[in-house]
């Protein structure tokens, strides 16, 4: 915010707004659009695995199924009808939703991150189809195997058995987004761009492990 600030731009700060719950989404899509006037581009990163992963499909319990539904799909949901309206009205946009490689794939026990990491490109490419002709892009960036932090254990282990023999550095990641949130993607829409180094070319899991020896 602080540097945004010290730029001469306006900026508003949301905070403990639980994006998967849609009537909180509707309140924060309010009060931005109040504030800011023109909201151009909407990010929806929520997710994570979930406390399903690893389990059978006779041990998924209903709540494990909808806690990962609601934070890899529901939350973009949400985030993507709330603000459609506006803009709509304002004569365009951007959505960028944040997928995964695992949206291509399947992994063994590994149940709801996939599929609702797969419901989202599709998400993106019905919202891209519908709103064309409001001048509204929709698409996805699909991250491989990013550390999320400095993580040198990962930096050694996971590296070498990727396709480019190291894992993403998410300076590797902005860049993309600026580029699909600027004129210069306006006639890219329904994409979904895979920033992984090769791993579902090379026919590898998103984790880049060779499909018959995950556990």
């Amino acid at each position: 915010g602080e540097t945004i600030k010290q730029k001469g731009r306006r900026y508003l700060g949301i905070t403990g707004c639980d994006v998967t719950v849609s009537a909180n989404v509707n309140d924060m899509v309010k009060q931005a659009t109040a504030s800011m006037g023109r909201v151009s581009v909407l990010i929806n990163n929520a997710g994570g695995g979930g406390a399903g992963m690893g389990k059978t499909l006779p041990e998924l319990a209903d709540e494990d199924w909808q806690a990962g539904i609601d934070s890899n799909l529901n939350s973009a949901f949400y985030c993507t009808r709330a603000i459609i309206p506006h803009m709509v009205e304002q004569g365009g946009g951007r959505i960028i939703s944040v997928t995964s490689g695992w949206g291509f794939r399947a992994g063994r026990n590994n149940w709801m991150y996939p599929i609702a990491k797969g419901a989202l490109i599709q998400l993106m490419k019905a919202t891209a189809m519908t709103y064309a002709r409001d001048n509204i892009r929709a698409s996805c960036i699909a991250p491989g195997l990013f550390p999320k932090s400095d993580d040198a254990a990962m930096l050694a282990n996971m590296g070498p058995k990727q396709a480019a023999g190291r894992i993403g550095f998410v300076r590797e990641l902005g860049p993309l987004a600026v580029f699909l949130a600027s004129p210069a993607s306006d006639y890219l829409s329904g994409a979904t761009v895979l920033i992984d180094g090769g791993a579902i070319a090379a026919g590898l899991l998103p984790a880049g492990i060779v499909p018959n020896a995950a556990g």
